[in-house]
C-alpha cells in the first residue's frame, strides 16, 4: 500500500467529490483531524498545504460546503468549527496561519472521541441532522497511544464517513479500523508525498446516508449496491396464520431465490414469532442460496397466542440486527426487515417500530384481511410500504411490488431523529434525562419486581409531562433490550404504564460492561432523545444483582467522559469494587435504594446570580475552578494594574487549596499565553504572588475568540487541573478593553456548552454586544470604567432559607420523638415555604443517617407538616452525632438536594441531640460552618454540654432542656438578642423635603446606641420616593463612625409618587420614617416582611396615613407617629423600648378551648362573578361582625376560587376581628376561568380545615364553611363534599340563579340550608336566614352534655389476681354517670389474645342495668397480651353507629384503658387511628405496664395515668374524675337530622384477584370473567363504577373505584392486566386493605351516599392468614361481599367471607369461572333491593342485609330518607 500512495489517494478523493457534487446538492460538512505531535513537526506544512487544496475545491461561498480543522496530539485542539467561516478566502487564510501544536503522546482516540462530542453536532455547525454529508479526513503520522476502536466506532454510528490517511510511521491496520471502509485507508510514504494539485483530487461513491427531506417512496429511495443487503423475515407463527403458514414458505422461498446470498453479498435471516419470537437462523448461519431454501423448507408452524408483535420487532432489533448475528449495519450495508403478518398485534408496537427506524432499518410490512393496516403503517418504513392481501396464499401477487421495493431500498440518511438546531443552554437548566438499567439476568428473577416498583417510585418525583425530565428504561443480561427510549414517551402516566407491564429478561451471562457501552452509542444520543447536547444533566441508575461477565472499566469511563452521572445500585451478589468503579463517584454506588440523590449540572450552581458579586463574593467554600482571562494587547497597558488588583482581590476571598478553589490566569492578545494552571498552584498566597510578578504583553490585533478557544481547549482539561467532569464548577472571568479583531461566537458557543460560566468584564472601549455574547448569561457582560473595576461590589442579600432538622433517632430518645416531631412542627408552622422562600429537609440518625425528606422533595408547608406528622422514630446505636454532620455536608446541603446555598440564601441547621456521640463532631461541625451554616444544637439533660457548644455556629446559642417534651411551644429561642440587622428606609420624596434633614438626626441618634460591628448589630440605610435606592448595605460598614458618617453625608431624592409598596427583600428589623399616604399597595408586601418575621417599626407624621402605617408594621401598637420629623426625639424612648424587646413571630399553637366557631368563606372569584363580587365581600364583613374573634372563640379564614383555589388567609392568620375586617375589605378579585368547585372543596379539606391551618376541629370546636358561588361546577362536587362532612364540618351554600340548586343541595350539609338569592347584591336578605340555620346546629357543648364511655379491661393472664379490682373501679366511675339513651352510655370490653365485647353503648340505658352486669363478668385470661388489636377492635366495633356510639353527632367519646402488662402487638396505628377520629383516651396502668406505651395510646401523654396495683385504682379516681370533667367536646353533629329524600343509582364494584404464584395459568380466564362482569354494568353515566385489586403476599391496586369513569377505558385496562405472582396467599390482608384503602371515599366509594357496595373475590387457595377479622369488617361497613374459588380453595373460608355462606361459588377450575356468572348475577339479584322510605339507613350505610338490599347487575335505583 505505501508504494502506491498517491496513486490510491487520487481515485478515492476525486470520486468522493464527485460524487457528493452530484447526489448531494446541499454540499457536505468536512472535518480535518491533523496529527500535531511532536513527531510530525517537519511534514506539518505539506499537511497544511493539503488542506489547503482540498478546500480549493469544495463550495463554501454559497454555503453549500463547511469546513472544520481540528489538530491534536495529548489533546485535541480546535482551529475552528464547521460554522466559524462562511467564506472560501477566511478557511484559507486561517489554514495558511496554522501552527504545528506539538507535544506527545498521540492519542488519535481521544481526539475522534472528541470529534465525535464536540465538532460533528449542530452547535459547532454540523448539519447531519439536516441530512448533509458528514466527512472526516484523518492525517495521522503515528500509532496512536490509546484505543481507537470505540470512538471510530461511534463516529461511523453517527453515520460520518472517515478517510484515513497516514505515512510509513503509521500503524495500517488501525487505520484501517478507523476509515468507514478498510480499503479506504491510504499511505504514503512521507506527508511530502500528498497530492499537490487540486485536479488530482479523487470522488468516491457514498453509501446512502446522505439523503434527507425523503417524502415519499419514491422520493427517499435510490439503487444500492445489490452485492449487499441484509434482510431480515419476521413470521407470524401464532395460532391465527396455520392455514396460512406454507405460503409465507414458499413466499419467503421465491423472494430468496432472487437474492445473490454470499457472506460478501445478500445475507438472509428468518425469526418465526406468536406470544414470543424464535430465530430459526441468523445472518450469519448460512452463505448460501441453497442451504436458506432447504432450511426454510424444514419449518415448522409455532402455533400459540396472544400475538406480540411488539415484543418480537423489540426482539430483531436487539438480536438479529446486531454484529454478533451478522448484521452489517455499522459498515453501512442496507438493513431490511420483512414482517408477514396476521392479526392484530396484543401488545403495543410504537416503540419498537420507532426503535427500528431509528437504527435505519427498512421495514416493509405485509399483511392479510384479518391484519390491522394501520399498525403496519406504523411499522413500515413508510406508510406506503405496508402492503395487504386478502390471504397468504395470495402473496406472489405483491412479488414483483415488494422486488420494486427491495431494489430501492430506503436508507435513512441519518441514524438520528432530525431535530431543530440545539440552542444554547439556557442558564435555566431544563430537567434531566434518566436511564434506568435494570439487570434482567436470571439471578435477578425474585428481585425484579422490586426493581419495578423502585423505578415506579423515583420516576413519580420527576417533572415529565412539562418536557423537564425524560426517561428511558434498558433491561440486559447477556445482550441490552431497550424497553423504551428517552423520547418515546412525553408523559409520566404512559412511562409508568410501561414500567408496571415489564417483564423480566433473563439470560445469561451478566455483560454489564456490553450494556453501559450500549448506552453510551445507542441511549445517550440526540436521536435517541438524549439532550445531553443542550446541556441537560444525563443520569443512569443502575440497578445491578451480580458481578459483570466482561469489563466494565472501559464503557463506564466513556459514559463518565460523556458527562453522564451514573449510580450503581447493587445487593450483596454484587461485586461493589466493580460498582464503585461503575458510578461517577465512589461514594455513590449504593446498596439501598434509600439514599439515592437528585442530581444536577454544573450550571445549577450559577442559577440566579444577578451580579458579579453575588457570584464570587457569597459565603460560599464550595470547590469552583475559576480561570482569569486578561486581555494584555496594548490598548491595556494603563488599566493592567488595576486588573491585577482586582484579580488580587478575588483571589483574596477564595478558599484555595487542591481539594477547594483553584485558580489559573491567562494573559492574551494576538494570542493566548498561560501563565499558571488550575493545579499550578494550591496556596492562596502562591497565586497572589505570581498574580504580582505579572507583566504586561502587548501586541496586536486583539483575538478573543482565539483566546477564548485556547482556553476551552488548553486550560479547561483535565490534564490542566479542571475538573468539569467530577461536576466541580466552571468559571471564566474575562477582563476585556477593546473589541475583538476575531469573531467570538464559536468559542463562546463552545464554552457554554461545556457548562462553563463566564462573566465578561469590559470598558468604555470595549464592545457590550459582543461581552453579551461572550458571556453566559447577558446579564452578566458588566462594563466598568477600567479604574473602576477593583471597586468594592456588593452582594444582594437572597430571601429565604433552607432549614435542615437533624433529629436523634437512637434508642434512648424513642419517649422523647413525639415531642421533637411536635417541635419541628411548630417551627415549619412559621416558615414561608409556599412562596418558595423557606425550605425544609428533615433527617433522622443513630448509627447511621437516613434522610426523611430534602429541600426539594416538598414545595408546600402542608406536605411538609403531613410528613413530619407521619414520621417514625428510627431507633438503633450508636448515637453517630459526627457522621451525620458529615451527611449533611455531602448531601443534603447540597444543589442536587435543593440547598440554594450557593445562591446565597442562608443555610439553617436545627439539632435535637438527646444524648452524647459515640464518634467525633469537630471536624464534620467545622466542615459545616465553613460551608456558612448556621448550626443551633439543642439537647437535654443526657446530652453533652460542651458537644452541643462545639457543634454550634456560636456556643451561646447551645440550647438545653430538661427532657424533649420541654422543648419550647415558640422557636423565638432561636433568635439571637445580641445581634440586630437594621434597616432604615427613608420617606426621600417630594412631600418630605423640609424635614429630612430631621430624620438623619434621628437615624443618627439611633445608631448612636447601638452595638455595631460585623458579629454585632448592622446598619443600612434607604431612600425612596418613587422608587428605592440603597445608600449603604448592611455589610458596607462595620463601625459605628462610618455609618454616622455616612449619614450625614446623606442627601435628599426628592421624586413622586410616593411607592411605600417596595418593601420586600429587605431583611429582620425595619424602621420606615413615612411622610405620606403610599402611592401604591403595602398590603402584600407588608405581610412578606412579617412572614419572614422581619420586626418592622412604622414611624409616620400627620401626613402620613395611621391605618397604612399598622398595616406595615409589626404589631398595630408599633406605628408610631409624631406631628412633624422635628419631633422625633420625642418618641426616642419608645422606639429603644421596641427594639429592645423584638420578638420573632412563631405561631404559638393553638390552645384548647371548648367555645367558639372556625368560619370558612369560600368565595366564588370566576370571571362570571366579577360584577357582584363587592356584594360577596360586604356580606363577609357583616358576617365577622357579628363574630366573637378578639376573644379567641370565633377564627376566620377566606379562600377565593376559579380554576384553582387561593387562600387570602388562614383561620390562624389573624386573631382581631379588625384585621379580618380591613382584609376583606381589600380583596380583589381572583377571575379565571373554569369553575371548579369540587377541587376548591377538595383542597379546603386538605390545606384549610387542618390545626396546621388553624382549625381547631380536634378539639371540638364545629367547623363552619360558607359558599358563595355564581354558578355550575366544571368539575365534580360529590366526593369533596362528602368527605367534608366526614370530618364533621357544617356547609352552608349559597348560590344566584346562574348556579345549579341541586348541586348545592349536595354540597349543603343540609339541602334545606341551601340557599339561593338572584344576584349577589341580594345577600342581605338571606343573612338572618343563614344566622338562624347556623345557630340551630352550632350548640354549645356544657360539661352536662351526655358522653360514650368505653372501658377495655385488660383480662389477660397477667392481671388475674387484679381483675375484681378493675370492675370495682368501673362500678364506683359508673356510679357517678348519668346513665340514659340521651345521657351517658357504657359499654365494657376485655381483651388478651383478642377482644370480647360484654356489652354495646346500646345494650343498656340505666345505670342499675350496667352494675349489674358488671358485676357478674368473668376473667377471660389468654395470652400474648395484643392491646393493639385490642383498640383497632374497639375503634372498629363500638365506637360505631350501629353499636351505639354517637360520635357522629357529636357526643364526646372516651375510651378508658385498664392495662396491666407490654403488650405483644404494636399499639401505634391502632392509637392514632382513635385519635383521628377524636375518641378521648384515658390509658391507666401497672408497674407492670409500659408506661411509654400508655402515654402513646391516651390522647395526651399527661393522661397516661398509673398505680402500683390494680387495688391502688381508687387513688387516682379523682384524678380520673377531673380528666374527664375537661374531656375536649366535639359539637358538630356529623349528620344532620332533617328528614330528605334522595335516590342515588348504581353500585360499587369491587373485584379482588387472587394474583398468587398458584394462578398463573388460570389468571387469563380470570381476567375474561371481569372483562364479561364489566360489559353488563352501566360505567358511562356513573350509575356503576368499578376497582379491580391484585393480591398475593400484599394487594396492589390495579385501579381504583374513581379512576376510569367509561367503560371502554376499565375494559383497556382490564384486557392488560399482568398476572402479579408471589406467595404466600394473605387474603386477610387484602380484604383490609380493601376496608381502609379502596372501600373510602378517596378512593371512589360512594358508600355514604348510600350507593352499594359489593365486593366479587375470585380466590385460587386457601389463606396463609386469617379472614374472620378483615371479613367481617368489610360486612359491618355494608359491603356484600361474592367469594368464588377453585378446588385448591377452602370452601369454609370461603363461606366465611361471603356475605352470606350460600353465595360461595365454586369452579373446579377458573376456566369454569362462565358457569357461575348467571349464579352470581342471581345470588347479587336476591340481595341488592330498592331501600324504600321505610327503611331508614345512617349515612347510607346498609344495616340489614336480608331486608334493604337488593337489586340487579343491570339496572339499579333506591331512595333513601335518613330520619
Amino acid at each position: 500500500m505505501r508504494g502506491h500512495g498517491r496513486m490510491q489517494i487520487v481515485p478515492y478523493l476525486r470520486c468522493f467529490f464527485t460524487k457528493f457534487r452530484s447526489a448531494s446538492p446541499v454540499g457536505r460538512d468536512v472535518v480535518f483531524l491533523l496529527d500535531g505531535s511532536d513527531g510530525t513537526r517537519s511534514g506539518f506544512p505539506a499537511m497544511r498545504d493539503f488542506v489547503q487544496r482540498v478546500v480549493e475545491t469544495l463550495s463554501v461561498d454559497d454555503n453549500k460546503d463547511r469546513v472544520s480543522v481540528v489538530q491534536y496530539s495529548r489533546d485535541p485542539a480546535v482551529q475552528f468549527y464547521l460554522n466559524t467561516y462562511t467564506t472560501k478566502g477566511e478557511i484559507l487564510d486561517t489554514v495558511r496561519g496554522l501552527r504545528h501544536k506539538g507535544g506527545r503522546p498521540l492519542n488519535t482516540g481521544a481526539a475522534l472521541q472528541y470529534l465525535r462530542d464536540n465538532v460533528f453536532t449542530a452547535s459547532a455547525g454540523s448539519r447531519r441532522l439536516e441530512g448533509v454529508p458528514q466527512v472526516l479526513i484523518l492525517l495521522c503520522g503515528g500509532k496512536s497511544f490509546d484505543s481507537v476502536d470505540a470512538p471510530a466506532s461511534a463516529l461511523k454510528q453517527l453515520g460520518v464517513l472517515i478517510f484515513a490517511i497516514g505515512t510509513r510511521s503509521s500503524d495500517s491496520r488501525e487505520l484501517q479500523n478507523i476509515s468507514h471502509d478498510p480499503s479506504t485507508a491510504l499511505s504514503v510514504s512521507e506527508f511530502t508525498d500528498l497530492p499537490s494539485t487540486a485536479h488530482h483530487l479523487v470522488r468516491v461513491s457514498s453509501p446512502a446516508h446522505f439523503f434527507k427531506g425523503f417524502t415519499s417512496l419514491s422520493s427517499c429511495l435510490f439503487s444500492v449496491d445489490s452485492a449487499k443487503k441484509d434482510i431480515v423475515f419476521l413470521l407470524d407463527g401464532s395460532d391465527g396464520t396455520r392455514n396460512g403458514f406454507p405460503a409465507m414458505l414458499d413466499f419467503v422461498e421465491r423472494v430468496v431465490k432472487k437474492l445473490n446470498v454470499g457472506e460478501n453479498n445478500d445475507r438472509v435471516s428468518v425469526v418465526q414469532y406468536g406470544r414470543d419470537a424464535e430465530v430459526h437462523f441468523y445472518l450469519n448461519t448460512y452463505t448460501t442460496r441453497e442451504d436458506i431454501v432447504d432450511s426454510v423448507r424444514g419449518l415448522r408452524h409455532r402455533g400459540g397466542r396472544p400475538l406480540n408483535t411488539g415484543a418480537a420487532l423489540q426482539y430483531v432489533r436487539d438480536n438479529v440486527f446486531t454484529n454478533s448475528s451478522g448484521s452489517r449495519r455499522l459498515q453501512g450495508v442496507p438493513q431490511m426487515l420483512i414482517l408477514l403478518n396476521g392479526g392484530r398485534s396484543f401488545d403495543n408496537v410504537d416503540t419498537p417500530a420507532s426503535a427500528l427506524k431509528q437504527q435505519g432499518i427498512f421495514v416493509i410490512g405485509i399483511g392479510t384481511r384479518s391484519s390491522d393496516i394501520r399498525e403496519l403503517q406504523k411499522i413500515s418504513y413508510d406508510p406506503s410500504l405496508a402492503l395487504s392481501v386478502s390471504e397468504f396464499t395470495d402473496l406472489p401477487g405483491i412479488q414483483e411490488q415488494l422486488s420494486s421495493a427491495m431494489n430501492t431500498v430506503v436508507v435513512r440518511a441519518t441514524p438520528m431523529t432530525p431535530t431543530v438546531t440545539v440552542q444554547v443552554v439556557n442558564i435555566e437548566v431544563m430537567g434531566r434525562d434518566v436511564v434506568f438499567l435494570l439487570d434482567g439476568s436470571d439471578g435477578t428473577r425474585s428481585g425484579f419486581p422490586a426493581m419495578r416498583d423502585f423505578v415506579q417510585r423515583v420516576v413519580e418525583t420527576l417533572s415529565v409531562d412539562d418536557n423537564k425530565d425524560r426517561v428511558s428504561v434498558v433491561q440486559y443480561s447477556r445482550d441490552p433490550a431497550v424497553q423504551f427510549y428517552l423520547n418515546t414517551y412525553t408523559t409520566k402516566g404512559e412511562i409508568l404504564d410501561t414500567v408496571r407491564g415489564l417483564r423480566h429478561k433473563g439470560g445469561r451471562p451478566l455483560n454489564t460492561g456490553a450494556a453501559l457501552q450500549y448506552l453510551r452509542d445507542n441511549v445517550f444520543t440526540a436521536s435517541a432523545g438524549s439532550r445531553r447536547l443542550e446541556g441537560v444533566p444525563q443520569v443512569l441508575i443502575l440497578l445491578c444483582g451480580g458481578k459483570s461477565f466482561d469489563s466494565v472499566d472501559a464503557p463506564a469511563s466513556a459514559l463518565k467522559q460523556l458527562g453522564v452521572l451514573i449510580f450503581a445500585i447493587g445487593t450483596r451478589s454484587s461485586d461493589s469494587r466493580e460498582l464503585q468503579n461503575i458510578s461517577h463517584d465512589p461514594s455513590t454506588a449504593l446498596s439501598t435504594a434509600h439514599h439515592l440523590v437528585r442530581v444536577s449540572s454544573p450550571a445549577h450552581f450559577f442559577k440566579g446570580f444577578t451580579s458579579l458579586s453575588s457570584c464570587l463574593f457569597s459565603v460560599d467554600s464550595a470547590k469552583k475552578d475559576i480561570v482569569f482571562l486578561l486581555d494584555g494587547s496594548d490598548g491595556t497597558r494603563n488599566g493592567f494594574p488595576a486588573m491585577l488588583d482586582f484579580v488580587e482581590r478575588v483571589v483574596k476571598k477564595l478558599n484555595v487549596g487542591e481539594n477547594n478553589d483553584r485558580v489559573s490566569v491567562v494573559q492574551y492578545g494576538r494570542d493566548a499565553e498561560v501563565h499558571f494552571y488550575l493545579n499550578t498552584y494550591t496556596t492562596r498566597e502562591d497565586i497572589v504572588d505570581s498574580v504580582r510578578g505579572l507583566r504586561h504583553r502587548g501586541g496586536r490585533p486583539l483575538n478573543t475568540g482565539a483566546a477564548l478557544q485556547y482556553v476551552r481547549d488548553n486550560v479547561f482539561t483535565n490534564s490542566s487541573g479542571s475538573r468539569r467532569l467530577q461536576g466541580v464548577p466552571q468559571m471564566l472571568i474575562l477582563l476585556n478593553g477593546g473589541r475583538s479583531f476575531d469573531n467570538v461566537d464559536t468559542p463562546a458557543s463552545a464554552l457554554k456548552q461545556q457548562g462553563i460560566f463566564v462573566i465578561g468584564i469590559g470598558t468604555r472601549s470595549s464592545d457590550i454586544r459582543e461581552l453579551q455574547k461572550i458571556s453566559y448569561d447577558p446579564s452578566l457582560a458588566l462594563s466598568l470604567k477600567m479604574s473602576q473595576i477593583f471597586c468594592p461590589l456588593v452582594e444582594k442579600k437572597p430571601v429565604g432559607r433552607d432549614v435542615v432538622f437533624l433529629l436523634d433517632g437512637s434508642d434512648g430518645t424513642r419517649s422523647g420523638f413525639p415531642a421533637m416531631r411536635d417541635f419541628v412542627q411548630r417551627v415549619v408552622e412559621t416558615l414561608s415555604v409556599d412562596d418558595n422562600k423557606d425550605r425544609v429537609s428533615v433527617v433522622q440518625y443513630s448509627r447511621d443517617p437516613a434522610v426523611q425528606f430534602y429541600l426539594n422533595t416538598y414545595t408546600t408547608k402542608g406536605e411538609i407538616l403531613d410528613t413530619v406528622r407521619g414520621l417514625r422514630h428510627k431507633g438503633g446505636r450508636p448515637l453517630n452525632t459526627g457522621a451525620a454532620l458529615q451527611y449533611l455536608r455531602d448531601n443534603v446541603f447540597t444543589a442536587s438536594a435543593g440547598s440554594r446555598r450557593l445562591e446565597g440564601v442562608p443555610q439553617v441547621l436545627i439539632l435535637l441531640c438527646g444524648g452524647k456521640s459515640f464518634d467525633s463532631v469537630d471536624a464534620p461541625a467545622s466542615a459545616l460552618k465553613q460551608l456558612g451554616v448556621l448550626i443551633f444544637a439543642i439537647g437535654t439533660r443526657s446530652s453533652d454540654s460542651r458537644e452541643l457548644q462545639n457543634i454550634s455556629h456560636d456556643p451561646s446559642t447551645a440550647l438545653s432542656v430538661s427532657e424533649f417534651t420541654d422543648l419550647p411551644k415558640s422557636p423565638t429561642v432561636l433568635v439571637d438578642s445580641a445581634k440586630k440587622d437594621i434597616v432604615f428606609l427613608l420617606d426621600g420624596s417630594d412631600g418630605t423635603r423640609n424635614g429630612f434633614p430631621a430624620m438623619l438626626d434621628f437615624v443618627e441618634r439611633v445608631v448612636e446606641k447601638l452595638n455595631v460591628g460585623e458579629n454585632n448589630d448592622r446598619v443600612s440605610v434607604v431612600q425612596y420616593g418613587r422608587d428605592a435606592e440603597v445608600h449603604f448595605y448592611l455589610n458596607t460598614y462595620t463601625t459605628r463612625e462610618d455609618i454616622v458618617d455616612s449619614v450625614r453625608g446623606l442627601r435628599h431624592r426628592g421624586g413622586r409618587p410616593l411607592n411605600t409598596g417596595r418593601l420586600q427583600g429587605v431583611p429582620q428589623m425595619l424602621i420606615l420614617l413615612n411622610g405620606g399616604r403610599s402611592f401604591d399597595n403595602v398590603d402584600t408586601p407588608a405581610s412578606a416582611l412579617k412572614q419572614q418575621g422581619i420586626f418592622v417599626i412604622g414611624i409616620g407624621t400627620r401626613s402620613s396615613d395611621i391605618r397604612e402605617l399598622q398595616k406595615i408594621s409589626y404589631d398595630p401598637s408599633l406605628a408610631l407617629s409624631v406631628s412633624e420629623f422635628t419631633d422625633l426625639p420625642g418618641i426616642q424612648e419608645q422606639l429603644s423600648s421596641a427594639m429592645n424587646t423584638v420578638v420573632v413571630r412563631a405561631t404559638p399553637m393553638t390552645p384548647t378551648v371548648t367555645v367558639g366557631r372556625d368560619v370558612v368563606f369560600l368565595l366564588d372569584g370566576s370571571d362570571g362573578t366579577r360584577s357582584g363580587f363587592p356584594a360577596m365581600r360586604d356580606f363577609v364583613q357583616r358576617v365577622v361582625e357579628t363574630l366573637s374573634v378578639d376573644d379567641n372563640k370565633d377564627r376566620v379564614s377566606v379562600v377565593q376560587y376559579s380554576r384553582d383555589p387561593a387562600v387570602q388567609f388562614y383561620l390562624n392568620t389573624y386573631t382581631t376581628k379588625g384585621e379580618i375586617l380591613d382584609t376583606v375589605r381589600g380583596l380583589r378579585h381572583k377571575g379565571g376561568r373554569p369553575l371548579n368547585t369540587g377541587a376548591a372543596l377538595q383542597y379546603l379539606r386538605d390545606n384549610v380545615f387542618t390545626a396546621s391551618a388553624g382549625s381547631r376541629r380536634l378539639e371540638g370546636v364545629p367547623q363552619v364553611l360558607i359558599l358563595l358561588c355564581g354558578g355550575k361546577s366544571f368539575d365534580s362536587v360529590d366526593a369533596p363534599a362528602s368527605a367534608l362532612k366526614q370530618l364533621g364540618v357544617l356547609i352552608f351554600a349559597i348560590g344566584t340563579r346562574s348556579s345549579d340548586s341541586r348541586e348545592l343541595q349536595n354540597i349543603s350539609h343540609d339541602p334545606s340550608t341551601a340557599l339561593s338569592v338572584s344576584e349577589f347584591t341580594d345577600l342581605p336578605s338571606v343573612q338572618q336566614q343563614l344566622q338562624s340555620s347556623v345557630e340551630a346546629v352550632v350548640i354549645d357543648v356544657t360539661p352536662e352534655s351526655p358522653t360514650d364511655i368505653v372501658f377495655l379491661l385488660d383480662g389477660s393472664d397477667g392481671t388475674r389476681n387484679g381483675f375484681p379490682a378493675m370492675l370495682d373501679f368501673v362500678e364506683r366511675v359508673v356510679e357517678k354517670l348519668n346513665v340514659g339513651e340521651n345521657n351517658d352510655r357504657v359499654s365494657v370490653v376485655q381483651y388478651g389474645r383478642d377482644a370480647e365485647v360484654h356489652f354495646y353503648l346500646n345494650t343498656y340505658t340505666t345505670r342499675e342495668d350496667i352494675v349489674d352486669s358488671v358485676r357478674g363478668l368473668r376473667h377471660r385470661g389468654g395470652r400474648p397480651l395484643n392491646t393493639g388489636a385490642a383498640l383497632q377492635y374497639v375503634r372498629d366495633n363500638v365506637f360505631t353507629n350501629s353499636s351505639g356510639s354517637r360520635r357522629l353527632q357529636g357526643v364526646p367519646q372516651m375510651l378508658i384503658l385498664l392495662n396491666g402488662g407490654r403488650s405483644f402487638d404494636n399499639v401505634d396505628t391502632p392509637a392514632s387511628a382513635l385519635k383521628q377520629q377524636g375518641i378521648f383516651v384515658i390509658g391507666i396502668g401497672t408497674r407492670s405496664s409500659d408506661i411509654r406505651e400508655l402515654q402513646k395510646i391516651s390522647y395526651d401523654p399527661s393522661l397516661a395515668l398509673s398505680v402500683s396495683e390494680f387495688t391502688d385504682l381508687p387513688g387516682i379516681q379523682e384524678q380520673l374524675s377531673s380528666a374527664m370533667n375537661t374531656v375536649v367536646v366535639r359539637a358538630t353533629p356529623m349528620t344532620p337530622t332533617v328528614t330528605v329524600e334522595k335516590k342515588p343509582v348504581g353500585r360499587d364494584v369491587v373485584f379482588l384477584l387472587d394474583g398468587s404464584d398458584g394462578t398463573r395459568s388460570g389468571f387469563p380466564a380470570m381476567r375474561d370473567f371481569v372483562q364479561r362482569v364489566v360489559e353488563t354494568l352501566s360505567v358511562d353515566d356513573n350509575k356503576d363504577r368499578v376497582s379491580v385489586v391484585q393480591y398475593s403476599r400484599d394487594p396492589a391496586v390495579q385501579f381504583y373505584l374513581n379512576t376510569y369513569t367509561t367503560k371502554g377505558e376499565i375494559l383497556d385496562t382490564v384486557r392488560g392486566l399482568r398476572h402479579k405472582g408471589g406467595r404466600p396467599l394473605n387474603t386477610g390482608a387484602a380484604l383490609q386493605y380493601l376496608r381502609d384503602n379502596v372501600f373510602t371515599a378517596s378512593a371512589g366509594s360512594r358508600r355514604l351516599e348510600g350507593v352499594p357496595q359489593v365486593l366479587i373475590l375470585l380466590c385460587g387457595g386457601k389463606s396463609f392468614d386469617s379472614v374472620d377479622a378483615p371479613a367481617s369488617a368489610l360486612k359491618q361497613l355494608g359491603v356484600l361481599i361474592f367469594a368464588i374459588g377453585t378446588r385448591s380453595s377452602d370452601s369454609r373460608e370461603l363461606q366465611n367471607i361471603s356475605h352470606d355462606p350460600s353465595t360461595a361459588l365454586s369452579v373446579s377450575e377458573f376456566t369454569d369461572l362462565p358457569s357461575v356468572q348467571q349464579q352470581l348475577q342471581s345470588s347479587v339479584e336476591a340481595v341488592v333491593i330498592d331501600v324504600t322510605p321505610e327503611s331508614p339507613t345512617v349515612l347510607g350505610m346498609l344495616t340489614s342485609m336480608t331486608s334493604c338490599l337488593r337489586a340487579c347487575l343491570t339496572c339499579f335505583t333506591y331512595t333513601e330518607q335518613k330520619r
